[in-house]
């Protein structure tokens, strides 16, 4: 079957296989960070974004991508490593064999809910198993991660307000400058009038 696939944003254009998996497509054009932990859709190790969406890509034909976008963590480089440090930094990368699916349920999740609780947070990555840890370094990195996000947002806002704050006072002198220049041209005028009516009223005199 031909089929339309936008991989990473690239875009190909081949025949698949009736059966071949979205997880064998992926791999055959080198997207070796998708892998397969348990071949029944119970581990998460294969998830992949389809049209934005999370899927486990051992259990979605390549068929079924056809016209679609595919994402996999390759895409992702430079989110996945900005929340991926939050992980490594609590020592819960370990064997890293788990760490690229889970790090696409994770980012798919912040997308949904970017303020998720603790219980959200594992309700959402329940199906991602990883045999190294008890998933409480998970837990703290992802908790670390929300919370350096948010002071990054806060930071932001108030960085907004005083750019703010400063152009509003910019323009408030300018006005005022304008206003006192416009003043002492007012001034000037009256001046010169009033010089002008001095100088008649003389010569009248003569």
């Amino acid at each position: 079957m031909l089929v339309e696939i936008s991989l990473n944003g690239k875009f190909i254009k081949e025949d698949v296989e009736a059966d071949e998996t979205l997880y064998q497509f992926v791999r055959r054009h080198g997207c070796l960070s998708v892998k397969c932990g348990c071949e029944t859709t119970n581990c998460g190790l294969c998830t992949v974004f389809l049209e934005d969406k999370p899927v486990l890509s051992c259990a979605v034909w390549a068929a079924q991508a056809d016209k679609k976008k595919v994402t996999t963590l390759e895409g992702l480089q430079e989110e996945a490593a900005e929340f991926g440090a939050f992980i490594a930094d609590q020592g819960a990368e370990q064997c890293g064999f788990c760490n690229p699916g889970f790090i696409m349920n994770a980012l798919a999740l912040f997308r949904e809910n970017p303020n998720p609780c603790e219980e959200e947070i594992k309700e959402y990555l329940a199906g991602n198993l990883c045999r190294c840890s008890g998933y409480e370094g998970q837990m703290r990195g992802i908790l670390n991660f929300l919370q350096w996000k948010q002071e990054k947002v806060t930071e932001q806002e108030t960085d907004t307000e005083q750019k703010k704050e400063m152009e509003t006072k910019q323009k408030q002198g300018k006005a005022t400058e304008q206003d006192q220049e416009k003043e002492l041209g007012q001034n000037q005028e009256n001046e010169i009038g009033q010089n002008q009516e001095k100088e008649a009223g003389q010569g009248e005199g003569c």
